[in-house]
């Protein structure tokens, strides 16, 4: 519109300057070379306008016609670009696609037309891969290395060409190199830690994890979670050669994640074999009130050196007084009693979680109470039975690895921190069963006292107790190919010979403590005097405080 009118106002300024022109008329008179010219003064502005007019014409002529080479040469290349970017295009949409053949060929054509261009490197990289040519991917990604503005994309494409083939050592230099050149790389950063963390590189893995904080690829929670396991598993590999240092790693641990059970049973146990036993006490009572765990309940009734079964069962009271609605709290009274031969105290512990909540564990407990109290048979067989079929009990697993003990790094998937303490829901495989099933007859024998001895100690049987026989079929018929996992962990023997007596049983039980797995009582420590030494005795182990 702004056009229009300053057209319009131009032509009326031209109209209004020759009608001005023709009003005043006049004689123009030029002398040049002997000539004589006479022109209207009219006549001649309309020449000089025209003659203006072509020589600007003429010259938009020649100009165009100087500079044809370069607007060819500018016409060709706008075609070429465009035909390039159409090939990219298309080239990335067969790649989501997995077309193979289009992929191929707007690579090919990518490259005709924008040879230089980085994404043209990567669809050519991307098609070899999607054509299955890993040679050629590689030597793409390897040429981009040369380039700065594509180093980055090359180093990715190598580690992730290494990551296919197994090639670890050269994934891990790739992950290194691409940190060292721009630490904000995410993909860099996080792949770096978890090859180290496969590796068991903790030092190296701590200083990445330094790095992600730094860029913020992990927030702070995160962080102090990854860092108290990093130390953790540098712990729990010092703890035997290098006390003091697994001492110190623990401790912080700790301090960065207290619900992380091995860094507090490795710090309660590394303090109280140095006589820390208050110090202990507080790691240990600080994260078992939020996660409580049997490690941590053994560390703490061991807390301090020279006491006696019955002191530690105190100890363990208190401790279990933290967490009284947690399955570990009466397991662990119920433990701690029958160490002390307090039997009717354990089985007082287990009977709020029969039936609901019984497990494994709570069976099997309840067999070593019949079995090293009464050495009745048949109500072993029963709760043995009961053992079998009960739910299974909280173990270690990651990933469907089930292990002994916590480890930092599954197994599995590599990945950090994956292990939890947990009920597995994997089902027994069919070996397990028939260790299982071959293994249930020697635990049944235990127990077994002599005829003459079962006659001179027999008791009158209790209201709650059941016949032998009557208990094996109230059970139900077990079948060996239901069976799934029965524990039983650290158990010294509590069985007799033929022909001993009570009194030499007993004597025998405080002094055995070699450990065997097939017996119901769990070995003592050193410094244990047995369940028979006098607690009054002024020169025996001082008794627990309060923790």
């Amino acid at each position: 519109m702004l056009r229009l009118i300053a057209f319009l106002i131009g032509i009326a300024l031209i109209a209004t300057g020759l009608a001005w022109l023709a009003d005043r008329p006049g004689e123009l008179v030029l002398y040049w070379q002997g000539y004589r010219v006479e022109t209207s003064v009219f006549r001649a502005a309309v020449i000089f306008v025209a003659l203006v007019a072509s020589a600007l014409f003429i010259w938009s002529i020649l100009r165009n016609v100087w500079h044809s080479p370069a607007t060819v040469g500018n016409v060709l290349n706008k075609r070429r670009q465009k035909l390039g970017i159409d090939a990219l295009s298309s080239g990335m949409i067969a790649l989501g696609a997995g077309d193979k053949a289009a992929a191929m060929r707007s690579a090919i054509q990518a490259r005709k037309s924008l040879p230089n261009e980085p994404l043209t490197h990567l669809l050519r990289a991307q098609a070899a891969q999607l054509s299955g040519d890993r040679t050629t991917a590689r030597r793409i990604f390897e040429a981009m290395l040369a380039a700065p503005d594509t180093e980055q994309l090359g180093l990715r494409g190598l580690f992730l060409e290494a990551q296919r083939e197994g090639e670890r050592e050269a994934a891990l230099h790739f992950a290194e190199r691409a940190v060292a050149l721009n630490p904000k790389l995410a993909w860099a950063v996080d792949a770096l830690f978890d090859i180290q963390c496969r590796d068991g590189d903790w030092d190296g893995a701590l200083e990445t994890l330094a790095i992600a904080r730094k860029n913020g690829h992990v927030d702070r929670a995160q962080a102090d979670r990854r860092r108290a396991v990093l130390l953790t598993a540098q712990a729990q590999a010092a703890e035997t050669s290098d006390p003091e240092r697994s001492l110190n790693l623990a401790t912080e641990a700790h301090a960065l994640a207290p619900d992380l059970v091995p860094a507090a049973a490795i710090a309660g146990r590394l303090l109280a074999s140095r006589g820390n036993t208050g110090r202990a006490a507080k790691i240990i009572q600080r994260t078992w009130s939020r996660a409580p765990h049997p490690d941590l309940a053994t560390a703490y009734a061991y807390a301090r050196i020279g006491d006696s079964p019955r002191d530690r069962l105190e100890r363990v009271r208190q401790l279990a007084a933290l967490s009284p609605n947690s399955l570990e709290s009466p397991i662990a009274v119920a433990t701690a009693a029958i160490e002390a031969r307090q039997f009717d105290t354990a089985r007082d512990a287990l009977e709020p979680l029969i039936p609901e909540r019984m497990t494994q564990r709570v069976a099997t407990l309840m067999a070593r109470i019949e079995g090293e109290q009464h050495a009745d048979k048949g109500r072993i067989r029963e709760w043995l039975a009961r053992a079998v079929h009960a739910e299974r009990d909280p173990v270690w697993t990651a990933d469907g690895f089930v292990a002994e003990r916590w480890m930092p790094v599954s197994p599995v998937s590599g990945a950090l921190d994956a292990f939890q303490w947990r009920v597995p829901v994997e089902a027994m495989d069919k070996g397990e069963r028939e260790l299982i099933a071959s293994k249930l007859d020697e635990l049944m024998a235990l127990g077994v006292r002599p005829a003459d001895e079962q006659s001179e100690s027999a008791e009158p049987p209790r209201k709650d107790e059941k016949p032998a026989a009557s208990s094996a079929a109230s059970s139900g018929k077990w079948d060996k190919s239901d069976a799934v996992t029965v524990k039983t962990t650290g158990t010294s023997g509590s069985g007799t010979r033929n022909g001993e007596s009570a009194s030499q049983r007993t004597g025998a039980q405080g002094a055995n403590t070699t450990p065997k797995g097939n017996d119901f009582s769990r070995a003592r420590a050193p410094d244990d005097p047995g369940p028979d030494a006098d607690d009054h005795d002024a020169s025996g182990p001082l008794r627990p405080q309060s923790a």
